[in-house]
């Protein structure tokens, strides 16, 4: 596994992505319900609720894109709110291997993600 070297600094974030993790329609609509409720109180964006995994997930998800601004009061608030959900976040650097490898937080269960897909260095 590629170690990652260079310096990231905080300026290098654009923005962050969290993935509500499911597994069944059960866990579906309980991931809208979270992300519906989220996107009253916060300015995020919504994206599919996708029914097989997709990219690097290893489950169903759906992701939550938000700006850097919006992190300090969201992610609180997800950690307490995402019920019985697995979240994935992380920051959106415009380095998807530095992004889903060494910048990842998890809240609830972590999962292993297929990151074969990015550019290792």
């Amino acid at each position: 596994m590629k170690q990652n070297r260079r310096t990231v600094e905080t300026s290098d974030i654009k923005a962050y992505h969290a993935h509500l993790y499911y597994r069944d329609e059960s866990g579906l609509e309980l991931a809208k319900q979270v992300a519906e409720q989220a996107s009253e109180l916060f300015e995020l964006q919504i994206g599919r609720f996708h029914q097989q995994p997709v990219g690097p997930h290893p489950l169903w998800s759906c992701q939550l894109s938000f700006a850097v601004k919006t992190f300090a009061a969201f992610v609180p608030w997800l950690m307490l709110n995402r019920q019985s959900l697995d979240v994935f976040v992380h920051p959106v650097t415009g380095d998807d291997y530095f992004d889903h490898t060494q910048g990842v937080s998890w809240l609830g269960h972590a999962h292993k993600l297929d990151i074969s897909q990015f550019d290792a260095g």
